[in-house]
């Protein structure tokens, strides 16, 4: 609150201290920068000051005990020839590319379902929401109790119909399935929210329109709540896309539960490089592969973007 404030105090200030013949617009120009001065001050010292150390330390190499040895572009080139690296980067995509477009449906569906006011729905809401603010140690400590080979809930539940014996957290095929659904579980009810924020903004008129013009439910949402509601798909797309690929999510996931195994079928590429930087001790490595991640990142939200010009999707 304190940070708003002194935000706000040198906003008015430096309006009030413009030289008196800038017109409107540089004022408010100033003012805004002003009000994300403190923010891009943050990202500047926790963001940017470790990607030019993590920068700089990718271009030794470095023991765990301190000592540094410059190689170049050693780390680089080390990365082709890793083949549990591009495993890692195996499991991340197949985790993203089945994370991001399920889980994204399962939200909107639930979206669509408690938009309109029926009895109890805050509760419904509320409950669909309830795992997104349980931490996800706890998250992953939940379901590996649920999950435990043959004495788990899940197993025990399954028995009747001969599944009790599968194995979804030993079980190189199922392991990162398993890991899919819990985050699917544990991000429906944030992602939910914010769908159900844009389906709120969309005029009850416009469908009342087509209802009475013949529309069909499907045909409703083809022609006026998906295209109204791209801007904040494309939101929740980004958010989840680089959540995914960053393992935001699934980090503590991994960790808990399987510690990148089976056979390494959940170890994601961020998990790789936890496992180079604290397990190996080999910083330099692991700070090239931080590197190479990150700016993957920029120029893939850059592309995305780009290409939806910001996510309005307008056609000029």
């Amino acid at each position: 609150m304190a940070t708003l404030t002194d935000a706000g105090t040198a906003a008015r200030r430096a309006v009030v201290q413009a030289p008196r013949g800038w017109s409107r617009r540089r004022r408010e120009t100033l003012a805004g920068y002003a009000f994300v001065a403190p923010d891009l001050l943050g990202l500047l010292v926790f963001v940017g000051l470790p990607m030019a150390l993590a920068i700089g330390v990718s271009l030794f190499s470095v023991d765990g005990f301190g000592g540094y040895t410059y190689i170049g572009l050693d780390n680089f080139r080390q990365m082709a020839a890793d083949t549990q690296l591009w495993q890692s980067v195996k499991v991340t995509l197949t985790y993203v590319v089945t994370f991001v477009p399920i889980g994204f449906v399962v939200s909107l569906g639930l979206a669509l379902l408690v938009r309109d006011h029926f009895p109890g729905v805050g509760i419904v809401r509320t409950l669909f929401f309830l795992p997104h603010v349980i931490s996800l140690v706890v998250v992953g400590v939940v379901w590996q109790f649920l999950l435990t080979d043959k004495q788990g809930a899940v197993p025990a539940l399954l028995r009747p119909v001969g599944l009790g014996d599968v194995s979804f957290l030993g079980n190189p095929a199922l392991a990162l399935g398993s890991m899919v659904v819990i985050s699917i579980w544990f991000l429906m009810g944030y992602q939910m929210l914010i769908l159900l924020g844009g389906l709120k903004d969309i005029p009850k008129e416009y469908e009342d329109a087509a209802r009475v013009d013949g529309a069909g439910a499907w045909q409703r949402f083809r022609f006026i709540i998906w295209p109204l509601l791209r801007p904040t798909s494309f939101f929740v797309l980004v958010n989840s896309t680089v959540g995914a690929v960053t393992g935001l999510q699934a980090f503590d996931l991994v960790y808990v539960l399987t510690k990148g195994g089976p056979a390494g079928s959940t170890t994601t590429v961020v998990f790789y490089i936890y496992q180079q930087a604290f397990t190996l001790n080999n910083y330099g490595y692991a700070a090239a592969l931080t590197t190479v991640a990150v700016g993957f990142l920029v120029v893939a939200t850059g592309l995305m973007f780009g290409a939806t010009r910001g996510g309005r999707f307008d056609a000029g």
